[in-house]
């Protein structure tokens, strides 16, 4: 009976996450960890990071920033149905956290924090905002966490104690909430890998191409953060790496999906 569980563990947890669009992003994933339970830590997180930006008085102080922010991110958020229909029903909230760092994360199931720093260092327009906001809402879309905590998970204990331990956690929901601290550390701890740095990339422009922002905007914001990690490396830098060869990719993808562009333009 544990083999089945095992097989059919294996089995369903392949597949790919979004449709396949005009980015052309269609790998299969390994998503071992059910879906509920990734959103049940991701929940809980973004409770607790609201929670500190509360108590220390970072949270959503500048009205005019923050109404800035949730107008560009419900234009991407109004495209998200075009790479998965269910993503009409995700809870989505979007906040901005007073913060030196030039970094900004969409969570699962559409928890979104932009840190003021990625506003005020880089001098962001809307377009370059748009162009970070639907990057990290590509990584939300393609469950990109869920896929590093799986296989993180997987691992550190192996099939059998994987499916051993989803098993007790599916039955047991009070036990499924004690992996939320596990949860939280797998998704900030681990960076996105290559392969889903480019799947972002490229559902990134072409949803901001949707909403109506210029795609070729995503290119001079990777410019601006270059050049301002010359001096102080920003924290979206670290984990997104950028050097020449990937601003060529986003111009490359971005010149393909201009139709789009030019057909939303005036949303």
């Amino acid at each position: 009976m544990k083999f089945l569980f095992i097989i059919l563990l294996f089995l369903s947890g392949c597949a790919s996450t979004t449709l396949n669009t005009d980015s052309g992003v269609s790998r299969q994933q390994l998503l071992l960890l059910p879906k509920f339970m990734a959103n049940s830590m991701a929940v809980d997180a973004y409770k607790e990071a609201i929670k500190n930006a509360e108590k220390n008085n970072k949270l959503n102080n500048d009205i005019e920033q923050l109404n800035r922010v949730r107008t560009i991110s419900y234009k991407l958020i109004d495209e998200a149905p075009v790479f998965r229909e269910d993503a009409i029903e995700w809870k989505w909230e979007i906040n901005v956290e007073d913060s030196e760092e030039v970094n900004a994360y969409c969570m699962p199931g559409g928890k979104i924090m932009v840190y003021s720093g990625l506003i005020k260092k880089v001098n962001a327009t809307d377009d370059e905002l748009a162009a970070v906001i639907g990057h990290e809402i590509s990584h939300a879309l393609r469950e990109h966490g869920r896929e590093r905590m799986s296989t993180a998970l997987l691992q550190q204990v192996g099939i059998i104690g994987f499916a051993a331990y989803i098993a007790e956690k599916g039955i047991y929901t009070n036990a499924a909430v004690q992996a939320v601290a596990l949860g939280t550390t797998l998704f900030f701890a681990l960076p996105n890998s290559r392969e889903q740095e480019r799947e972002a990339d490229k559902i990134g422009l072409e949803l901001t191409a949707r909403a109506g922002y210029h795609p070729m905007a995503a290119v001079s914001l990777w410019r601006k953060m270059s050049e301002l990690s010359e001096v102080d490396m920003p924290e979206f830098l670290s984990t997104h790496p950028s050097n020449e060869n990937r601003i060529k990719d986003l111009s490359e993808h971005a010149k393909k999906i201009n139709s789009l562009y030019e057909a939303n333009k005036n949303k």
